[in-house]
């Protein structure tokens, strides 16, 4: 049996020839999006990180927006050993006292050093050939102590308090890749050592990042059968949380990076091992992925409301209409104009609402509509619940060919003047709207054009 090399040859192009055309989607759906990725102290002394920071430039050269962030336990635990330093750990976090904090420095250090100087690579027989990145790294993190808890000192072990956004934004916007690492610094000038994951996850919250990627040592999660789970929703976590907690804090570090991430508006967090190489190339640009991803999509929606819907608005509109924010509506009122509200249901809990209410107009004016009733759940104001049901109601009004929108507000005026409303008067409101104003109120009004 004779095997045709030309052949051979020929089939693996076409194979990889295949897989670019296909990757074409991923690629141009990926391009000037934010991607933040989290590896640890252990994936930097792994033999795959050259590989890894090869993809990563793979990846900026695609247009790709990126911020890194490293961890150093190893290397810290290596650098104080040298130094014959003991610092205990207390519910899996660090004490970090004055005298370790040199010997935290120098690894943190080393490992940026490290990471710029791959990043840096160009010979001629390296996928990096050609490529001119450049790494920025700095005070971007603002930290405060974390305190004392169950009666123990954490000492100069902290926690994140703020990021600079607009510093980091800056950079990304000039195609810098941007570093951070597990230190943060204090008003007051001191150093204060972090956990990666808690970095990594407040930079992604902050940063309104697309993606937020976990390279751990094991490569997503499993099922009972040792199936990998190529998609996990965020509330399904929690029993991965609870099993992992023990045998492995580190893994257990990430779930709960990534479910605080899912929360608060990172819709995908991807769980990827550093030891699988590709992993990145293939998770990004591949349909079935390699790790696994926890997304909020099948699980999250922005829909018209129905009169199941009425007791979970009742209980989202009630303390606002106590204080004085929404004017009171009724069970009864709130059944009968049900269909002109909109909510973003998350797991059978009403999180945001909306209502769109036309304004009978007449034939010398301008066709418009009302909205009333914005709220957004307490724990979730923060992450553009608002603009998204905003938006849901701004296109269901201009499918109903409605060309003007006027909201009327005692308190948030200024959010609605962000999200493209500008200040108008009572007497811009349509004649029929005009009739129900009340001047008691003294509701601000602002218009916006569809």
């Amino acid at each position: 049996m004779t095997v045709n090399i030309s052949e051979t040859s020929h089939s693996m192009t076409l194979q990889y020839v295949h897989w670019f055309r296909h990757s074409a989607p991923y690629i141009n759906a990926h391009r000037n999006k934010t991607f933040v990725i989290m590896f640890d102290g252990e994936a930097v002394q792994h033999d795959n990180f050259q590989h890894i920071i090869h993809d990563i430039a793979l990846l900026h050269s695609l247009g790709i927006r990126l911020v890194l962030v490293h961890g150093a336990r190893p290397q810290i635990s290596q650098n104080l050993k040298i130094n014959n330093i003991d610092t205990p750990f207390h519910n899996n976090k660090r004490i970090t006292t004055r005298e370790s904090l040199n010997a935290i420095m120098n690894a943190v250090g080393s490992i940026r050093l490290q990471i710029e100087a791959l990043l840096s690579m160009g010979l001629a027989n390296s996928p990096m050939y050609g490529a001119r990145i450049d790494v920025v790294s700095g005070n971007f993190v603002t930290a405060k102590p974390y305190g004392i808890r169950d009666g123990v000192d954490y000492q100069l072990t902290g926690e994140v308090r703020t990021l600079d956004t607009a510093a980091i934004h800056r950079h990304l916007d000039n195609q810098n890749i941007v570093v951070l690492g597990p230190t943060g610094y204090s008003t007051t000038g001191e150093v204060f050592n972090l956990l990666a994951e808690e970095v990594a996850t407040k930079a992604a919250v902050s940063l309104k990042a697309d993606k937020l990627i976990f390279l751990g040592k094991h490569h997503g999660l499993s099922n009972e059968n040792g199936q990998l789970l190529r998609e996990v929703l965020p509330h399904q976590i929690d029993q991965f949380i609870q099993q992992y907690q023990d045998e492995s804090p580190n893994r257990t570090l990430h779930l709960k990076g990534a479910k605080l991430a899912s929360l608060n508006g990172v819709h995908r967090v991807h769980l990827l091992s550093y030891s699988y190489d590709g992993a990145l190339i293939e998770e990004l640009f591949t349909r079935d992925g390699s790790g696994t991803m926890i997304t909020d999509a099948h699980y999250e929606e922005v829909r018209m409301a129905n009169i199941q819907d009425v007791g979970g608005l009742i209980n989202l509109l009630r303390p606002l209409e106590e204080e004085g924010i929404l004017v009171y509506r009724s069970r009864e009122l709130l059944e009968n104009e049900i269909e002109q509200f909109a909510v973003i249901e998350r797991d059978g809990t009403i999180l945001a609402c909306a209502a769109l209410y036309p304004i009978p107009t007449a034939e010398h004016e301008i066709k418009s509509a009302e909205i009333a009733c914005v709220a957004v759940h307490p724990s979730y104001r923060k992450s553009n619940r608002g603009s998204q049901i905003l938006h849901y109601l701004e296109a269901k009004a201009k499918s109903m060919g409605i060309e003007q929108l006027f909201i009327l507000t005692t308190r948030t005026a200024h959010w609605f003047l962000e999200q493209g409303f500008e200040n108008a008067n009572v007497d811009d409101l349509p004649n029929a709207r005009q009739a129900l104003y009340n001047y008691q109120r003294n509701s601000i009004v602002c218009k916006k054009s569809l």
